[in-house]
């Protein structure tokens, strides 16, 4: 998707939206492949820390804990490329690919504030907070 844009002699260009423009624009076109990526990329990571966070002050521990997280980051991303953006996943190696992208480093951020929150490393510093 790109806009056009006119200057004060009239003449018209084709400008690129921003990315995140791009992102939170349903049925964007992605001309690059990798700026597409990216951001399913850096979406997951996001939804790696909000649910590690939120798993964290529940707490919601264990087996049920890491198997929602699972259904939720996967769903969400899928749902996300499948049906907000339409993208061709066979353009990018199928659902699958599309599904795995950045799928262990939000694990790892998931685990590290689910973990920190649920040792209550943020829980005592909150106790000092007069409320």
């Amino acid at each position: 998707m790109s806009r056009t844009k006119s200057d004060k002699n009239g003449n018209t260009a084709k400008t690129e939206l921003s990315v995140w423009t791009r992102a939170i624009t349903a049925n964007s076109e992605w001309p690059d492949k990798e700026e597409f990526l990216d951001v399913i990329y850096w979406s997951r990571q996001a939804i790696g820390i909000i649910v590690g966070i939120g798993w964290g002050l529940i707490p919601l521990k264990g087996f049920i804990g890491l198997l929602l997280f699972f259904l939720v980051n996967a769903g969400v991303m899928y749902v996300y490329f499948s049906n907000f953006q339409q993208v061709d996943e066979e353009e990018y190696g199928g659902p699958w690919e599309l599904t795995k992208e950045g799928f262990v480093t939000s694990f790892a951020g998931f685990l590290f504030c689910a973990g920190n929150l649920d040792n209550n490393i943020f829980r005592s510093s909150l106790r000092l907070i007069p409320i």
